[in-house]
């Protein structure tokens, strides 16, 4: 007889667990990482069974999509952006998101505080870093991340709560450790500046094939979509 497939609800207490025993085995509270449920191209009636599973936090790449989606979900959900964001797309998601992952530039970072003081609201944001150096990754470099720091710790509508990676894509999980490594590295040594209006609190780094290395190494925000709502 077949076996029956894994409903949604199912695969998030598995990722649930997972993130528990990740967490205490590296000596940490398990709800010292929150899961962010990777959504994209996913549609809203999945977004809703998730939420009613218990999932608050869903991570978009796309802001049409994003908008689309938001209008038609009416549980209690936070919505983080964790795609590549446009500048002239930021006035789409004002308002509408909880936290951006991919600030990796000042005019992003100059447009999102625009928006966000045009509402008299202030928005979370990390700053993505191109740990790896790959070209085709979005992110400051390591080198300039602290400078950006602190560019964007003057505008007055945001605030840096830590940090986002992408590291290469590696069958093995335990290769990405150094580059999460690296980042925890490069937060503590942000943390140590002592900006003002800065915060090194948030580590996003981790998706379903590593995000258990990536808890090890300090993440607290992972990203997870396939493993909660199957492959695209």
């Amino acid at each position: 007889m077949d076996k029956k497939p894994m409903s949604i609800a199912d695969n998030l207490k598995d990722i649930r667990t997972r993130i528990r025993n990740a967490a205490l085995a590296s000596g940490r509270a398990p709800d010292s990482v929150k899961l962010v449920a990777v959504s994209k191209t996913k549609p809203a009636e999945a977004v809703a069974e998730a939420a009613q599973a218990g999932q608050r936090i869903f991570g978009e790449n796309y802001v049409q999509e994003l908008t689309d989606k938001a209008a038609l979900v009416s549980e209690p959900v936070e919505w983080h952006f964790i795609g590549t964001l446009q500048s002239n797309k930021v006035k789409y998601t004002a308002g509408l998101v909880t936290m951006i992952h991919s600030v990796d530039r000042f005019s992003l970072a100059r447009e999102i505080d625009r928006q966000w003081g045009r509402l008299g609201s202030i928005c979370s944001v990390l700053i993505q870093v191109n740990v790896s150096g790959e070209q085709t990754k979005a992110g400051t470099t390591v080198t300039e991340a602290v400078q950006l720091v602190r560019d964007i710790a003057q505008l007055p509508n945001l605030r840096i709560r830590g940090l986002m990676t992408m590291p290469p894509f590696f069958d093995e999980p335990e290769r990405a450790r150094p580059y999460f490594r690296e980042l925890r590295e490069l937060a503590g040594a942000i943390a140590m500046e002592k900006i003002a209006n800065v915060e090194m609190k948030e580590l996003s780094m981790g998706m379903s094939g590593d995000f258990e290395v990536a808890i090890e190494e300090g993440a607290t925000l992972v990203r997870v979509g396939s493993s909660i709502f199957g492959y695209r």
